[in-house]
């Protein structure tokens, strides 16, 4: 066990031996760390919060209480095997939130990124690779193996199915079922999940000039109303533009995995 001196640690919380806690962590009453949990520098528990498995935990990310970070995955194919979950920089996983390490089937690791919200309830399944900057509001659930890109925000009570991939930048609104992947900056609504346009607001809030968001909408009609099939009106947008959003939408698209796209309606 290698806990640094300069911790605070409630006398009621459990530290099994072998957790390393760095510098300035705080780790409040009644939580439980594991003995394969590695918490960075200033991490935060604040009660009653539960860190197991082979969890990383990088600097200034704040646990809320009852949380349960690092528990096996929700997976009958799951035996016990050695799997991971890596979770960055300045994160704020807030009560209740669940998030499973990964599987041997899915390469071993869950991982979530720098700067993320994942609010009340919100569950991470094993294996999801999560970029920076994303936000999952109340009760969204995010299940085995989905990618989801940065800045994304996923509305509460959604829920997306596994393997599904989300783009950067995109938007899925409140109550909201997604069984199929959505292009970066996609506005997607409605129970089952429609692709509805662009995020045109996220956009506009992270600085994109005017004239990408017009060349990201002129991408969008083309990919709703050009001939051919969906990949083909994307092949066609790829020998077209010089704008690099709409590159992102093209390279994702055409290095898609083989599941279907939210196509516009």
């Amino acid at each position: 066990m290698a806990i640094h001196p300069e911790t605070t640690i409630h006398p009621s919380a459990i530290i099994e031996p072998g957790a390393d806690i760095a510098e300035g962590c705080i780790v409040g009453p009644f939580c439980t760390v594991g003995a394969d949990v590695v918490l960075g520098a200033r991490v935060e528990l604040k009660s009653h919060c539960v860190v197991a498995g082979m969890t990383e935990i990088g600097e200034e990310t704040i646990i809320f209480p009852f949380a349960v970070v690092g528990e096996v995955p929700q997976d009958l194919k799951f035996r016990g095997e050695k799997t991971r979950l890596i979770i960055g920089k300045r994160n704020r996983i807030r009560e209740g939130a669940t998030l499973n390490v990964g599987t041997d089937g899915g390469g071993g690791v869950t991982r979530v990124g720098d700067d993320c919200l994942i609010m009340t309830g919100a569950h991470v399944g094993h294996d999801a690779i999560v970029g920076d900057r994303v936000v999952m509001a109340n009760q969204a659930a995010l299940a085995g193996h989905c990618v989801v890109g940065d800045d994304v925000i996923i509305g509460g009570l959604s829920g997306i199915h596994q393997f599904v991939r989300i783009g950067k930048g995109a938007i899925i609104g409140a109550v909201t079922m997604v069984t199929n992947d959505v292009i970066p900056h996609g506005l997607v609504q409605s129970s089952r999940g429609e692709l509805h346009g662009l995020n045109l607001v996220g956009l506009k809030r992270r600085g994109v000039s005017r004239a990408d968001i017009t060349a990201l909408r002129a991408a969008y009609q083309a990919l709703a109303q050009g001939d051919g099939a969906f990949q083909e009106r994307a092949r066609r947008l790829a020998q077209e533009t010089d704008s690099a959003h709409v590159r992102e939408i093209v390279d994702f698209i055409l290095t898609g995995t083989g599941r279907s796209f939210l196509t516009p309606v």
